[in-house]
């Protein structure tokens, strides 16, 4: 398969990439979603575009075409929570035909966590199945029942990962799944404990995925000790720290906890961008699209 994003071709030749988050939200006026495109600012390797993260928004496909008028490159992300194998290659074809040549895979949290507990969660298949669909589609041309894809469609196929997890072993293995299935892309869960990232980095790194996949290192700049813990309480994959926690909090107010979460934030990144077998950072802005260039600045990226 020849790969035609940017964001491929920077992987290919071993770039160090940067990639940030935009988080559509409920808003179709366009002066607001143009100004939260313009915030992040134009040294951006590609902009991750969220899908119904923490609530319904304006459709992931919609904002990916939004980021390219813009003139960055998206990853569209599409979840599998609300899309059976239909729809979610329905709109892959979609996708292909915007000009949209990333996608990332995932699962996406219960519909219980986004503010929707009534909605019915499909799951017809698990992201890492979801990663197989979209590789045979690049490199076959075909659709999962067989259909030839009239065209070619080309698509970077990206995944998320939790460096979290625990038994690592366990972790290894679905982080293995998903690389063998044709991730060429892993961006990891926000990073609060660098050691312990250091341990699942290096654990890839014996197992030689990383020389199969490019794997990012998650980065969130919090507002202060209030939104660590809610992160923490409410999603799994947040692992925080009682010390950082701490840390905001001895930092005083509101505003000084803001500006310290913004501190840790760029410490991680200094200290992440170090290790061996990282190739690059990703700024889960969180919503917090203004701050990217502040942080790109500060962390020398």
């Amino acid at each position: 398969m020849k790969v035609n994003s940017k964001l491929g071709k920077k992987i290919e030749n071993g770039d160090f990439i940067v990639t940030a988050e935009y988080l559509p939200s409920s808003a179709v006026n366009g002066s607001v979603i143009e100004a939260s495109l313009k915030a992040l600012g134009n040294s951006l390797s590609a902009v991750n575009v969220a899908d119904n993260h923490y609530g319904i928004a304006m459709s992931s496909l919609a904002a990916s075409v939004a980021v390219m008028k813009s003139g960055a490159e998206p990853i569209c992300q599409i979840v599998t929570r609300d899309r059976n194998r239909i729809a979610l290659q329905s709109d892959l074809l979609g996708a292909a035909y915007l000009g949209i040549k990333n996608v990332l895979c995932l699962s996406g949290y219960h519909q219980t966590l986004v503010g929707c507990p009534e909605s019915a969660s499909v799951y017809d298949i698990d992201s890492t199945q979801f990663i197989e669909i979209v590789t045979n589609m690049s490199e076959k041309g075909m659709l999962a029942d067989g259909t030839k894809i009239d065209g070619q469609f080309s698509m970077l196929v990206g995944a998320v990962a939790n460096p979290f997890l625990k038994p690592l072993e366990l972790n290894m293995l679905r982080l293995s799944k998903k690389v063998e299935a044709g991730a060429k892309l892993i961006q990891t869960h926000a990073v609060f404990d660098v050691e312990s990232f250091g341990q699942w980095l290096d654990a890839a790194g014996s197992e030689g995925i990383n020389k199969k996949t490019a794997i990012l290192a998650g980065v969130l700049p919090l507002d202060g000790a209030a939104e660590a813990l809610k992160l923490r309480d409410t999603y799994t994959d947040y692992y925080i720290p009682d010390e950082i926690i701490e840390r905001l909090k001895a930092a005083g107010n509101e505003s000084a906890q803001k500006k310290e979460g913004l501190a840790i934030c760029i410490e991680m990144i200094k200290k992440l961008k170090k290790m061996n077998g990282l190739r690059g950072i990703h700024i889960l802005s969180g919503g917090k699209e203004k701050v990217v260039p502040e942080i790109l600045a500060a962390s020398g990226l």
